[in-house]
């Protein structure tokens, strides 16, 4: 059999993705990864109870949670200046490296009885810093990689590990906690990632230090004066406001079309914060039914989130706005029949295809950043993006608890699945307004991320 012959057993449109040495080479890595990352959902709420002061377990566990995911958030604003001009796959090998060593210093300090809560918090906190960039360097290492005709299949295979991950890592940790202990379990993630960064150290992109043709095209006017201004004084380079700590987000705010897609992004992860939250409620009030239930809704969405993300490489010939306001709809209809007091097998039907709805989103959400974006601003637009998103989960969650002591368990799922509905609706309304702009106004920011690249 030669080499090539495996890969006629693929869709045709992940073909080229497994003949391309560089990201064949990495995509295990990053899936072993996000396995990991997977498992250490359950290992790291696990250890915090198990080391938790008397009383304080709660504490301790949403104070884990909370450092194993926030501080990438704070790290994509304040280490702007410093990371911006790094490469995609340096950042992504930074990112690795730290969450390897940080991470890896806790089963050693369990092990050795040194593990007092708030170095677990500490060591928690410190290993996600510069998890926003290295997410960002992730994709941006993907652009750069490929070209663009094959990026989406490859964000599909991205998203579509970290949703097999969501599915196979709490349940494998599950196993493995009460057999090698949850301290341990943290370890193996440390390991994935110290795997990731030796791959990545041996990927070979193209890419550089950014084109000052690349950066002009995000510049405004009164910047250009400013950078004019410098050079005549003397001072030489441009003034772009890049180096600010809130570059990313400025960026965006100059263009429309991103801003668009990230404000849909936000609001979609904000809605499905309330369900998260009123689902398990849902089960034990309403269904009277226990934790087995719950996890075959997971599992099923999961499942289901699995195929669609496979599915998004066919999505290539359709346009990626529509498609992705469709998502938006379609998951927000699959909620609707919870309030309807509609039995188990059909609300599991429902919940297993809103996971093959949404499955493709975030590879669409990703390609369309991918394709709007010049190239030397990639990595600086998808940290900001990691860093604006990862508040709308906590957010939507927070509102669901006041949310369902109002309306119940299925009002909260039916409510989230009709506004989701709604926020489709207003996201198409905006999107046909703006495709429908008179050609002779400007568009401000024109060329990449202007209407001549628009699907």
């Amino acid at each position: 059999m030669t080499p090539a012959q495996p890969t006629r057993l693929l869709p045709q449109a992940y073909r080229p993705l497994f003949a391309h040495a560089g990201f064949k080479r990495l995509l295990p890595a990053l899936a072993a990864s996000d396995l990991g990352d997977g498992m250490s959902v359950v290992a790291v709420a696990w250890l915090a109870i198990e080391i938790a002061p008397p009383g304080r377990s709660g504490l301790l566990l949403g104070a884990a949670l909370a450092a194993y995911a926030l501080p990438g958030a704070l790290g994509a604003l304040l280490f702007g200046r410093l990371l911006r001009r790094l490469p995609a796959a340096r950042l992504l090998a930074a990112d690795s490296r730290i969450r390897a060593v940080l991470l890896g210093c806790v089963p050693l300090a369990w092990a050795t009885g040194l593990l007092h809560p708030m170095l677990y918090v500490a060591l928690l906190a410190g290993s996600s810093v510069l998890h926003a960039w290295g997410n960002a360097g992730r994709y941006s290492l993907v652009a750069q990689m490929l070209p663009p005709e094959q990026r989406l299949a490859a964000n599909a295979l991205l998203s579509s590990s970290v949703s097999a991950s969501i599915v196979i890592g709490p349940a494998l940790a599950g196993f493995l906690a009460a057999v090698v202990g949850p301290a341990w379990l943290i370890g193996l993630d440390a390991l994935s990632f110290a795997v990731l960064a030796v791959q990545v150290g041996r990927v070979r992109a193209p890419g550089g230090e950014p084109e000052p043709e690349t950066k002009s095209q995000w510049r405004t006017g009164s910047e250009a004066e400013a950078g004019a201004e410098a050079g005549a004084n003397g001072q030489g380079g441009a003034v772009t406001g890049s180096d600010r700590p809130t570059a990313g987000l400025q960026l965006l705010r100059k263009q429309p079309e991103l801003l668009g897609v990230l404000a849909l992004t936000w609001f979609f992860n904000f809605l499905y914060g309330p369900a998260e939250v009123a689902l398990p409620l849902h089960v034990t009030d309403d269904l009277h039914a226990g934790a087995g239930l719950l996890g075959l809704y997971w599992a099923l969405f999961g499942a289901g989130a699995v195929l669609g993300g496979l599915a998004a490489g066919a999505l290539r010939r359709f346009p990626l706005w529509p498609v992705t306001l469709g998502i938006v709809a379609g998951w927000g209809f699959a909620l609707v029949p919870f309030g309807l007091g509609a039995s188990a097998p059909v609300t599991l039907a429902c919940f297993t295809l809103g996971g093959l709805i949404y499955g493709p989103f975030t590879a669409l959400s990703y390609t369309l950043f991918q394709e709007r974006t010049p190239a030397a601003w990639l990595t600086t637009v998808l940290a900001a993006r990691s860093a604006a998103l990862l508040t709308a989960g906590p957010v939507g969650t927070a509102l669901g608890g006041p949310l369902i002591a109002l309306m119940g368990p299925r009002g909260v799922l039916a409510a989230s699945g009709i506004a989701t509905v709604a926020l489709a609706a207003v996201g198409a309304a905006v999107r046909i307004r703006s495709t429908r702009r008179p050609a002779s106004r400007p568009v401000h920011g024109s060329g990449p991320c202007g209407d001549a690249a628009r699907p």
